[in-house]
C-alpha cells in the first residue's frame, strides 16, 4: 500500500545534508514495510534487527566507531555496506541502548551513508537516555494509515482527486460526496491498522477485518507487559480501555481503574501515550498564540489512536453496518470526533508532534466546548464536529466572539458548504484543513 510517509522517506534519500533517521510511531503502523520498499531504490540493502538477533548487540559494546560497527555488520550478514549505495536499516533498536547512542557517531563520522533506525517501543528507550543526539539526528512520526491512504488502497484515485480539490467554494457533486461518506463509513469502523486495512482490500469482508482487530488488540495487551515493571499489567490494560469509555469528554483519572491509585493510573496513561497508542488533548485557554502557552496540564482528552480498534473494544454489533447503512450506528462512542482528532495528527507535518488542543468554558449560564483547535500560521482555527447533518453552533459562536477569531469550521456528514463566518467541511475532508 502506498503511504504518505514515503514522500517524506524520499526527500531524506535526496538531501545532500541529511542527518541519521529515527522513524517514530506504534507498532505494526507500517515502519519497517515503509523503510522495506525505501530499501528498494539502493543498490544494497541491510537490515539489522536488534530484537531478533541479539548476537549482534556485541558489535555494540565499548567502541562505538562507526566503521568499525559497519565493517562488523558487514562480515556478518555478508551484505557490503558502502556510502551512497547501502540503506543501513536497524530495527527494533530500543532492544540495544548502546546502538541509540552509537547514532550521532554515524552522523558525526559517516553522514554520507543512509541509515535509518525504528523500534515499536522506541519511545520508552528514548525517555530514560539523557540525550541521543541532538541536533544530529532526524525524527520523522509515523501513524496508522489515514483516509487518503485508504482511498489509494481501494484505487480510487481520481476519487481522492476530487476531494483533495475541493473546497467550501467549490463543493464536489453529490454523488462523489455520497461516495466518499461510503468509503468513510468503512474506514471508522476498520480503522488504519495496515495489516487489517490489507484484509478489506482483498476480501471486502466487515467480519474477517474484526477478527484482524481482535488478534491485534490482544497483542497490545500482551505488550502491556513490557511497558515497566513498576505498574500492574492489568492496571494499564484498564487504562486503555477507560481512554474508549471517557471518550468525548475530559478525562477523568479516578474514573479509569477501581483497582488502581491515582499514580499508577497517570502511569499508565504516560506510557501508552510514550506507546503512541493515546494522544491527549490538552485544554488551552486560546487567548493567543501560540495555543501551547496557555495550556491547562490537569484537563486534557485522551483519544485512542486507531477508531477500529476503538470500537471493538466498544464491542460493537458489526451486524448492524450490514443491513444499516447510517452514520448513527458507526457513531456510537463518540467516534467521529475521535476519528478527526486521529486524522488531524495523521494529516500534521511528519517531523513533529502535532499541537492540537481543546477549549471548555464551565458556566451555570453558558457553558461552550470546541472539541479542537490547531494553529495555522498565526490565526488560532477553531473545529467542531457533528457526527450528523444537522446541529447548533452556539459553542462555536461563542469562542469566535470571546476570541476575536475570524473564522471557524464545522466538521460534519454536510457537503462543502459555508456559513461566514463559519465553514462548512465534511468529515473526510479533515486533510483539506491544513491545506
Amino acid at each position: 500500500m502506498r503511504r504518505n510517509i514515503s514522500k517524506s522517506l524520499q526527500k531524506w534519500k535526496a538531501e545532500v545534508d541529511r542527518k541519521v533517521l529515527l522513524l517514530r510511531g506504534a507498532r505494526q503502523v507500517g515502519k519497517t514495510h515503509s523503510v522495506r520498499e525505501l530499501g528498494k531504490d539502493f543498490e544494497l540493502f541491510l537490515e539489522v534487527n536488534f530484537e531478533e538477533n541479539k548476537e549482534i548487540h556485541v558489535f555494540f559494546e565499548g567502541n562505538l566507531d562507526p566503521q568499525i560497527i559497519c565493517e562488523n555488520l558487514s562480515a556478518y550478514y555478508g551484505i557490503q555496506i558502502i556510502p551512497g549505495k547501502t540503506l543501513l536499516f536497524f530495527d527494533e533498536i530500543q532492544s540495544c541502548i548502546p546502538a541509540i547512542q552509537s547514532l550521532r557517531f554515524f552522523h558525526e563520522k559517516l553522514s554520507e551513508l543512509h541509515l535509518i533506525a525504528a523500534g515499536s517501543l522506541l519511545e520508552f528507550a528514548l525517555s530514560e537516555l539523557p540525550t541521543f543526539g541532538v541536533g544530529r539526528i532526524q525524527s520523522v512520526f509515523m501513524y496508522p494509515i489515514s483516509f487518503e491512504e485508504f482511498l489509494l488502497a481501494n484505487n480510487e484515485e481520481q476519487l481522492l482527486e476530487l476531494m483533495k480539490k475541493a473546497d467550501p467554494q467549490n463543493p464536489p457533486a453529490l454523488p462523489i460526496h455520497d461516495k466518499l461518506l461510503f468509503y468513510l463509513r468503512r474506514f471508522i469502523l476498520i480503522g488504519g491498522m495496515p495489516e487489517v486495512v490489507q484484509k478489506y482490500v482483498d476480501n471486502r469482508s466487515l467480519r474477517d477485518c474484526q477478527i484482524v482487530l481482535d488478534r491485534i488488540l490482544l497483542s497490545f495487551y500482551d505488550d502491556f507487559a513490557k511497558y515497566k515493571a513498576k505498574v500492574p499489567t492489568q492496571r494499564i490494560r484498564d487504562v486503555f480501555n477507560s481512554i474508549v469509555f471517557q471518550s468525548g469528554g475530559k478525562f477523568i483519572v479516578n474514573k479509569a481503574s477501581e483497582n488502581a491509585n491515582h499514580l499508577q493510573i497517570k502511569d499508565s496513561l504516560e506510557l501508552l501515550c510514550l506507546a503512541g497508542l493515546a494522544y491527549k488533548i490538552y485544554h488551552s485557554s486560546a487567548n493567543g498564540v501560540p495555543l501551547g502557552a496557555e495550556i491547562n496540564t490537569k484537563k486534557y482528552k485522551v483519544i485512542l489512536f486507531d477508531t477500529g480498534l476503538h470500537q471493538r473494544i466498544l464491542n460493537l454489533d458489526i451486524s448492524e453496518q450490514l443491513v444499516k447503512d447510517d452514520f448513527e450506528t458507526v457513531n456510537k462512542g463518540n467516534i467521529a470526533e475521535q476519528y478527526v482528532g486521529i486524522e488531524l495528527y495523521k494529516n500534521a507535518s511528519h517531523g513533529a508532534i502535532p499541537q492540537i488542543f481543546y477549549w471548555h468554558r464551565e458556566s451555570k449560564s453558558s457553558n461552550a466546548e470546541i472539541d479542537y483547535m490547531i494553529q495555522l500560521g498565526q490565526n488560532i482555527l477553531p473545529l467542531e464536529v457533528k457526527a450528523g447533518t444537522k446541529g447548533q453552533m452556539q459553542s462555536m459562536f461563542i469562542f469566535l466572539k470571546e476570541k476575536e477569531c475570524s473564522r471557524g469550521v464545522r466538521i460534519s456528514l454536510e457537503n462543502f458548504s459555508s456559513y461566514p463566518p463559519i465553514d462548512v467541511y465534511p468529515i473526510y475532508a479533515v486533510p483539506n484543513i491544513y491545506a
